[in-house]
């Protein structure tokens, strides 16, 4: 939690003095300018602390918007100086260029401004991602599969957001959709008081989803009662069989230190079945190898959401995002068709996946 708060405050700190010594204003402005930063980062902690169910609704999304998105600003704007004295102490940036001058006041607010419009923009592009999986297991039929995770439904992703959601899952008319963890963000409450529960309903197709750790932050209890009224077919350490040919299994999450081993899982299912387990956090991918799965989809990395956060993910996890494969088992990890705080993806993508189950040799 030091780390936590060290970083950005020392962050806030480094860009308040570039702020302060760039803006070729009265000291009255710079010092407005920067409380303002400020505020705004500040506001970030009404999401972590959960005050924002005590606000009306309307006052809490602009607060939730602001106070994440600063986050991802302030790392941005971080670079920037730091890319900026790079080349100031190397001779390339005169220093007048960083002191008190309007040209470079402009051009940074433009240069910020250019890339949070391309990441919102980037962001609201949902990409339909195509899979194809194949099994020597008997099936009665190829079957045609939308899966999806971290939709962070909530402050920011409101129901107009998953209405058109739920329009480009039916667009595909699924047999069936699974969803990895984390379909709530921070509080059951924005899901609730929008009814949200009835645009699940709209689905053409069954649901099946495991829990996230944001499911934990927003209580689990409460999570459990939306999806029962969405029609969403939670699986908290149990299975569900289809058409007596696939066996989905979800995993509860990490957070719980008492949930089942995977192997333990799947040693209570028909094993000629092709067996799927949604798992939200990609850790030891080898268990579900050694358990004889044939597909794992997991998410919860959103491969870090923005650059350059998506080389430490990448670097973090066997496989942060995409497909990958482990003996004979493969995995898909999304990137998340939502996301958390600030609605931008510079990098990195949100996606559903589109996927195809055939008979063949994989």
């Amino acid at each position: 939690m030091i780390l936590f708060l060290a970083i950005p405050l020392a962050g806030l700190a480094y860009v308040g003095w570039h702020v302060w010594t760039l803006l070729p204003l009265a000291a009255v402005w710079k010092a407005s300018a920067i409380a303002l930063g400020v505020a705004c980062f500040l506001l970030l902690f009404l999401d972590v602390t959960g005050r924002l169910d005590s606000l009306p609704l309307g006052l809490a999304r602009p607060l939730y918007e602001v106070g994440t998105s600063s986050i991802v600003v302030l790392l941005y704007l971080v670079m920037l100086f730091l890319a900026l004295d790079l080349l100031r102490l190397t001779g390339i940036v005169p220093r007048t260029w960083l002191h008190a001058n309007a040209y470079t006041s402009v051009a940074v607010l433009v240069a910020m401004l250019a890339i949070f419009v391309y990441g919102n923009l980037h962001y609201r592009d949902k990409q339909r991602v195509e899979l194809s999986l194949t099994t020597s297991k008997p099936l009665p039929r190829s079957y045609k599969i939308v899966m999806a995770s971290d939709l962070h439904l909530g402050y920011h992703n409101t129901r107009r957001e998953l209405a058109r959601w739920v329009d480009l899952i039916n667009k595909e008319q699924p047999d069936f959709v699974l969803i990895a963890g984390d379909i709530i963000d921070i509080s059951v409450r924005p899901l609730l008081e929008e009814d949200m529960a009835s645009e699940f309903r709209r689905l053409n197709a069954p649901v099946y989803a495991c829990l996230g750790n944001h499911e934990y932050y927003s209580g689990s209890p409460q999570a459990q009662r939306f999806y029962n009224e969405a029609g969403i077919r939670l699986l908290r350490d149990e299975a569900a069989v289809i058409d007596s040919a696939i066996t989905v299994i979800g995993r509860d999450d990490r957070t719980n230190l008492r949930r089942n081993s995977v192997e333990r899982l799947v040693a209570g299912t028909d094993r000629h079945n092709y067996t799927i387990v949604l798992d939200h956090q990609p850790y030891d991918l080898e268990r579900s190898e050694h358990a004889g799965v044939d597909f794992q989809l997991s998410g919860h990395t959103h491969r870090g959401q923005v650059w350059p956060i998506s080389w430490v993910t990448d670097r973090l996890y066997e496989c942060s995002w995409g497909s990958h494969r482990r003996g004979a088992t493969d995995y898909y990890v999304s990137s998340g068709l939502g996301i958390w705080g600030g609605k931008f993806r510079i990098g990195t993508q949100s996606e559903y996946v589109v996927a195809t189950l055939t008979n063949g040799q994989p």
